[in-house]
C-alpha cells in the first residue's frame, strides 16, 4: 500500500515526533517507568520508549493522550510552531464541506474530525473548511497514510478545494 517516499514520510514523522516526547519527558526527569506509573499505567514504558526511538508510529488518539499528560497542546508533538508539520513541507488545506457530505462512506473518519474542528470553532455557517498543516497530519494518521498520500486521497474523494 505505502510506497518507499510515503514510508519515509511516515518514519521521519515518528523520528520527529519521537524526539519530542523524549525532551519532554527529559525536561520533567522522568523516567520512562516513571511515565508508566504517574499514567496509572496508561502509557506502558515500552510503548512510550517506542515512540520516542521513533520504531513506531502513534496514533492520534495516542498523540493526544501523550499531550495531556504531558500538558502540551497537541501541534507541539506535530508542528514545528511555524504552520509547517513534522512529516511534510506542505501547509494547510481547504475542505469543500457539501463534497464531503456526498463523499464515499470510506472519508466517514475525516467528516468526524472536520466536524469536532467545527465545534472547536464554533464554525457551522462555512461551505468550507481551512486545516491547518498540523492537522492534516493528525488526519493522515486517522488513515494511516502520510500526510502527502492523504492530501492526494482527499483529491480522489473530490473535497480539496482546487487552490
Amino acid at each position: 500500500m505505502n510506497d518507499g517516499g510515503s514510508e519515509s514520510t511516515e518514519e521521519d514523522f515518528a523520528r520527529v515526533v519521537g524526539a519530542r516526547l523524549r525532551a519532554l519527558r527529559k525536561r520533567r526527569r522522568l523516567s520512562l517507568q516513571a511515565v508508566e506509573e504517574k499514567s496509572g499505567g496508561r502509557l506502558r514504558a515500552v510503548v512510550v520508549g517506542s515512540y520516542e526511538r521513533g520504531d513506531r508510529v502513534a496514533s492520534i488518539r495516542r498523540i493526544a493522550e501523550l499531550a495531556e499528560f504531558y500538558g502540551v497542546p497537541v501541534d507541539s508533538l506535530v508542528s514545528d510552531g511555524s504552520g509547517r508539520s513534522a512529516s511534510s513541507g506542505e501547509g494547510k488545506v481547504v475542505i469543500d464541506l457539501d463534497a464531503l457530505r456526498d463523499a464515499p462512506p470510506e472519508t466517514e473518519r475525516l467528516a468526524g474530525f472536520v466536524s469536532s474542528i467545527q465545534r472547536q470553532r464554533n464554525d457551522f455557517t462555512s461551505r468550507t473548511l481551512t486545516i491547518r498543516a498540523e492537522d492534516v497530519s493528525l488526519a493522515a494518521l486517522l488513515y494511516e497514510m502520510s500526510p502527502d498520500d492523504f492530501r492526494d486521497k482527499l483529491v480522489a474523494w473530490g473535497v480539496l478545494v482546487s487552490s
